[in-house]
């Protein structure tokens, strides 16, 4: 396992954090709670909201993303807690139920940016949206091959190859890890 270098000499300016977390609820969807936050090291002076503490949030946005297995979205919840202008606030949410209806899968960045893209929505609000794809990708796929953990994913065979095959250096169809976990898939490096 590699890791980063030893940095030069440096202090901590911005931190973004940004978190998913998923859910199965009890009427058989799915929740994909998508939080993202960004503090400062040191107090700064916002023309709007005054001083602001370090480690104070200067976004501080939420989104719940309610979908079915076949990812599309049946609902969308928006929480807007901290926000360099008040203006933020109204506008965030409301372009957000653009997005009741739409699939994440291929074209996902493109259905955003028309749902909400430019001026029509929040750029931190769309960042999360189109990152909570991979969130889902993980989760709903995965529970549903496996049957929440209880079946070896290993053992079903299938004639297609999962959505992730060919997306990543790892998962490359002429790799060793497609050759080891998916052989029927597998093909010869060109």
């Amino acid at each position: 396992m590699s890791d980063l270098p030893v940095p030069v000499a440096r202090r901590p300016i911005h931190t973004r954090r940004i978190a998913f977390e998923g859910f199965l609820r009890e009427d058989g969807l799915w929740d994909i709670d998508c939080e993202l936050r960004d503090t400062k090291a040191e107090a700064i002076h916002m023309r709007e909201r005054g001083t602001l503490p370090a480690g104070e949030p200067v976004h501080l946005l939420r989104v719940r993303l309610t979908v079915d297995d076949s990812l599309t979205i049946r609902e969308v919840q928006t929480g807007v807690l901290n926000v360099p202008f008040d203006e933020c606030h109204r506008p965030a949410a409301e372009p957000m139920q653009k997005l009741v209806g739409l699939t994440m899968g291929p074209g996902w960045r493109k259905a955003i940016d028309g749902a909400i893209g430019g001026v029509a929505g929040c750029t931190h609000l769309r960042e999360l949206v189109f990152n909570a794809a991979t969130a889902a990708f993980q989760m709903i796929p995965h529970y549903r091959a496996t049957q929440g953990g209880r079946k070896d994913e290993a053992a079903a065979q299938v004639d297609k190859p999962p959505f992730y095959m060919g997306q990543c250096m790892t998962w490359a169809f002429d790799g060793p890890v497609v050759q080891r976990l998916a052989p029927q898939f597998h093909r010869k490096p060109k």
